[in-house]
């Protein structure tokens, strides 16, 4: 199966450079100059592994808090590559728990080492689960969002359609996008989002899941289809 590496770089040159060592050891490479376009990217692909920048450019969001925003919503592995050498920045980068720390320049195979060892070490260790809290009648629990097909907006509340039982939640579309796993869950309407790993059926107009028909928007029907690739 092939590897695809999130190379995240704003400097050009050093992203070619990069890029030329990973696709010459065999791996196939989504490039990325800041934090909106390597997100859009996670959103889309399936990604192995990102290699992040730290200083990513004047004005945009640095890679550790791309490195934070990875660690909590797409679960993968990712490894540093900076200039810096500043125990501070050092500091808050460990702290967002990436499988590797290189500082420029390295040597070629140090960074393929780091990749190779990284990926392997990721493959131990079960991606963590994301829950939403929600009300099964009178209680309140944690519901796994890999067990919810879909989510339709009902007032004030929000129901979370399940193989089982639907579940109820004070919330909005816009509040709940914000806590669900980005890569699996889209909006397809103003009032309903879907897990993409649920669809049993697709059109421009509906989606199936578990015989359910869910609607399609015109206004979402592109990001959709970007979505499920």
């Amino acid at each position: 199966m092939e590897k695809t590496i999130l190379l995240v770089e704003d400097d050009f040159l050093n992203r070619r450079f990069t890029k030329k060592i990973l696709s010459e050891n065999g791996y196939a490479v989504s490039e990325a100059k800041n934090s909106k376009e390597a997100l859009e990217i996670l959103q889309k692909e399936s990604i192995t592994l990102a290699i992040l920048d730290i200083n990513l450019g004047e004005n945009e969001q640095d890679g550790i808090s791309l490195g934070l925003k990875i660690k909590e919503k797409y679960q993968i592995p990712f490894i540093y590559l900076t200039a810096y050498e500043n125990q501070e920045i050092i500091g808050k980068a460990v702290s967002t728990s990436p499988y590797s720390y290189l500082t420029k320049p390295f040597k070629n195979s140090d960074l393929i080492a780091s990749l190779e060892i990284a990926i392997r070490q990721s493959a131990y260790f079960p991606k963590q689960k994301h829950f939403v809290n929600v009300k099964d009648g009178d209680y309140s629990v944690q519901l796994d969002e890999a067990k919810i097909n879909y989510i339709e907006s009902d007032g004030n509340y929000l129901l979370f359609y399940t193989d089982d039982k639907v579940y109820k939640s004070r919330s909005t579309i816009k509040k709940i996008l914000s806590e669900l796993s980005e890569s699996t869950f889209v909006q397809t309407h103003r009032a309903y989002i879907i897990n993409k790993k649920k669809i049993e059926k697709f059109s421009n107009r509906n989606i199936i899941i578990k015989e359910n028909i869910i609607p399609v928007s015109e206004n979402y029907l592109d990001i959709i289809k970007q979505f499920l690739g």
